[in-house]
């Protein structure tokens, strides 16, 4: 289920509980689920595939939030750290996995000890998540992308022209999403044709789930992958 189905569910139980509270007595407990469901129905719209507007939530190319964003989305930003960080604890899976060598794929690194080695730069493919103190700016890529979305054609190039940059400097490159299994398996994709490791974006990823099996691109991602291969094509980069 997309992003935008799942705020727009939560979000009406939210909004049937303050309703139900509120018909009890208990103003000052509705109140407070009743921003919190006007919060997530902001953001079921605005990931919704016809809407697609990340920059609703602010974050900025740096990676941090401006503090009305923290304010006003404060509800949705914290419940989707905490939910990264328990469906992480659920899975057995390692945070990040080497796809070849310098290129890792993996989730959101909560501390310096989870980050791959090497001082990697990092590619960022979330909008809901901060880039970590840990990352400096300078090492740091913010390709902002709603959970279940895929980059633009641009927004592909945009990573894999700054990727292959760092890997021609001898960086260890770090691309993630919350988890690690589609935004950024998306960018890997394309990485991986880019810097000549696969001939095309499928190899790329047959290549990545023998390395990290529980990734899954949906469709939307590998239409975008096509349509940035046959751009490729015709307009060569390199």
């Amino acid at each position: 289920m997309g992003i935008s189905k799942v705020m727009g569910c939560v979000s009406t139980i939210l909004l049937s509980t303050s309703v139900f509270l509120k018909k009890s007595g208990r103003t000052y407990t509705a109140v407070p689920l009743l921003l919190s469901a006007l919060v997530g129905y902001t953001v079921s719209i605005a990931s919704h595939p016809a809407v697609n507007l990340p920059l609703i939530l602010g974050k900025s190319s740096h990676g941090s939030f401006p503090l009305w964003s923290k304010f006003l989305f404060a509800p949705y930003l914290l419940t989707v750290r905490v939910y990264t960080v328990f469906k992480r604890m659920k899975r057995r899976e390692s945070l990040y996995d080497e796809i070849v060598e310098g290129l890792y794929l993996g989730g959101w690194p909560t501390s310096l000890s989870r980050l791959p080695p090497g001082d990697p730069v990092v590619i960022d493919c979330t909008c809901e998540l901060p880039r970590t103190y840990f990352v400096p700016a300078e090492s740091y890529l913010c390709i902002p992308l709603w959970d279940s979305r895929s980059p633009d054609p641009t927004q592909i190039e945009c990573a894999v022209h700054w990727g292959c940059q760092k890997r021609s400097e001898k960086k260890p490159v770090y691309i993630h999403c919350a988890n690690g299994h589609g935004r950024s398996v998306c960018v890997m994709c394309a990485l991986l044709v880019e810097l000549g490791v696969a001939e095309s974006w499928k190899d790329a990823e047959k290549m990545i789930r023998v390395k990290r099996p529980l990734i899954r691109m949906n469709a939307h991602h590998r239409r975008r992958l096509e349509e940035w291969s046959k751009r490729r094509i015709v307009s060569p980069t390199k």
